[in-house]
């Protein structure tokens, strides 16, 4: 509970200390469309990005690897269906075609830039990773923890909802508010003997809701200056069937998700960083056993290393970049004896980063991760050496 508190006011705390310009100008909200793309003829564009890594793992003496892995092949589409109406949808092939997802598919109807409507296959704003998660964007191979084990990203939903921004003097807002499917009985009943928000995601989740009972999303954001963005966000919903065909079947049992996200610089070094919490209602069963508090944390930094003169390319740099994470599955204590749970998990990595040119980037990273299980004994500390690749095209 130290580390968590210390995470929020270190998050919560930055902005005020912050000088300098933003990374990105744009909001989070915008990075669906802050993408290059292949324009075809007509009205429709066409892009994606590879992901592809190298690594060498090694775990308590076990050494694993090294292995070459595609990590993501994603196709883009967009189209400009008229003057205020728009396209968007992501195909994504991960580890090869071991899997095949429809990240997104959905259309935008601008009332107003304050006043958008969307429906599809739509990216809950959980959090800012969930929405701006590509591959080249990272100078870091893997995602963050808690942005993949708290928050489940890549969580994608079929839904509905609005969304917008605002400027007021000297800031900018912006705002989303969604109804969808929501998440499955996975989230406890699942192969993990944790609860594990992501495995509440399933393909038939697109299909049709589970519970009849739509599942909310929504997060506001402010930019204030040049400092940087700061967001807030909520996701609830019930995950349970609860009801079938109008009969009550159970008591409906509801998971929550709260996250703050920020986005700035301090100089020249450039700060990412997410804080999520997840609550759980288990059944009185699985109390004891399973967690219903979450939390977890990230929080990057970058700092421009070098620009390199190469011929023909006057854009390339080199940067070095830092993470810390942790996940927390088990917060609390045993009812029966007042002990403290654990089941954590921390990492630390070092990355050294090449843009040659904007939107490619190659990856030498080193990570430190370490494993505890419910009773807060070393189950597994790992070193990695890792290679990536990444690239919009």
């Amino acid at each position: 509970m130290r580390g968590k508190g210390f995470a929020l006011t270190l998050l919560w705390c930055l902005p005020n200390a912050i000088s300098g310009q933003v990374p990105d100008t744009t909001l989070v909200q915008g990075g669906l469309y802050q993408r290059p793309f292949i324009f075809a003829a007509g009205r429709t564009a066409v892009g994606g990005y590879l992901e592809s890594n190298f690594a060498w793992w090694r775990s308590d003496g076990i050494v694993d690897g090294p292995s070459f892995e595609v990590r993501r092949f994603n196709v883009f589409l967009f189209s400009a269906l008229g003057s205020r109406l728009r396209f968007l949808s992501e195909l994504e092939f991960e580890h090869g075609t071991e899997e095949i997802a429809l990240e997104t598919a959905l259309v935008d109807f601008v009332i107003t830039p304050s006043l958008v409507l969307r429906a599809g296959v739509l990216l809950p704003p959980i959090g800012a990773f969930n929405v701006n998660h590509d591959g080249p964007r990272y100078d870091f191979v893997e995602r963050p923890l808690v942005s993949t084990e708290i928050i489940p990203a890549t969580l994608s939903e079929v839904g509905f909802g609005i969304h917008g921004r605002l400027a007021p003097p000297g800031a900018t807002l912006s705002y989303d508010l969604y109804a969808s499917n929501g998440l499955g009985a996975g989230i406890v009943l699942n192969e993990t003997g944790r609860t594990h928000l992501a495995s509440g995601k399933g393909p038939s989740l697109f299909a049709e809701d589970e519970n009849d009972s739509p599942a909310l999303s929504g997060r506001v954001a402010v930019q204030l200056g040049g400092w940087g963005e700061l967001g807030l966000s909520h996701y609830r919903g019930i995950y349970n069937t609860w009801r079938i065909e109008g009969e009550k079947t159970d008591d409906p049992r509801w998971v929550g998700l709260s996250a703050l996200d920020v986005t700035a610089a301090f100089g020249s070094v450039q700060l990412r960083g997410e804080v999520a919490r997840a609550s759980v209602d288990l059944p009185a069963e699985l109390q004891e056993v399973l967690g219903d508090r979450q939390w977890g944390f990230y929080l990057d930094a970058i700092l421009p290393l070098w620009k390199p003169r190469l011929a023909a390319l006057p854009d390339a740099k080199v940067d070095l970049g830092l993470r810390l994470e942790q996940v927390d599955y088990n917060v609390g204590r045993f009812a029966s004896t007042g002990l403290r749970r654990f089941d954590d998990r921390r990492a630390a990595v070092i990355a050294v980063a090449f843009r040659p040119a904007s939107g490619t980037v190659f990856k030498l990273n080193y990570r430190l991760e370490r494993e505890r299980d419910l009773f807060g004994n070393p189950v597994q500390r790992s070193a990695a050496l890792q290679l990536g690749v990444a690239t919009y095209f």
